[in-house]
């Protein structure tokens, strides 16, 4: 394994952390209804759950409500029990075939406790980091015993790790704010 090698592999996988990041912090609904918001919802289809957006078409119908149109004519009730029972907090409520999922406004209270969500995810991704640039320097210092590299190229490789997780953390609290703000937001 090289030193070019070690870099493009901790780039990678700081890349990868970062958008599971934004994966988790797309499920954090903020008040606003977006088509991300259901797709770790499973519904039982013949005997198999699956997420809602593979047996329905799921639209903004304006800014605080969502629709979902059922695929077939009996998964309807299904997805609507399904979204209910789901830990976003929604009701459902069935108009024939269309299924309107209103988003309850967020209160004060809720907001703060979604920051202390949106804060540890964050944290979470920040320590995911550190530990990539601990593994990457640890594989540096072997190559260095195993004399693949010099003593320069080595202190070298590992500043530009440094660099590199100093720019991904710095990616992230962005993304808490972002996020923060988007929480605050009335």
């Amino acid at each position: 394994m090289s030193i070019a090698e070690v870099k493009k592999g901790a780039e990678h996988k700081m890349q990868k952390s970062l958008e599971a990041l934004r994966v988790d912090l797309a499920k954090i609904r903020t008040g606003r209804a977006h088509i991300g918001l259901l797709d770790h919802v499973q519904v039982d289809y013949y005997g198999s759950p699956v997420a809602v957006n593979t047996v329905a078409n799921i639209t903004v119908l304006d800014p605080r409500t969502l629709g979902v149109q059922a695929w077939e004519k009996g998964m309807a009730a299904k997805i609507e029990k399904a979204i209910r029972d789901s830990d976003l907090g929604l009701n459902p409520a069935a108009q024939g075939e269309l299924i309107r999922v209103p988003m309850p406004p967020l209160t004060e209270e809720r907001r703060r406790d979604l920051i202390k969500v949106v804060k540890h995810e964050c944290e979470n991704a920040r320590v995911a980091m550190r530990n990539l640039r601990r593994d990457a320097n640890a594989t540096l210092k072997d190559l260095l015993k195993k004399k693949e590299c010099s003593e320069d190229e080595e202190r070298k490789a590992q500043d530009d790790i440094q660099k590199l997780t100093d720019k991904y953390v710095a990616e992230v609290d962005k993304q808490f704010a972002q996020k923060e703000t988007e929480l605050m937001a009335i």
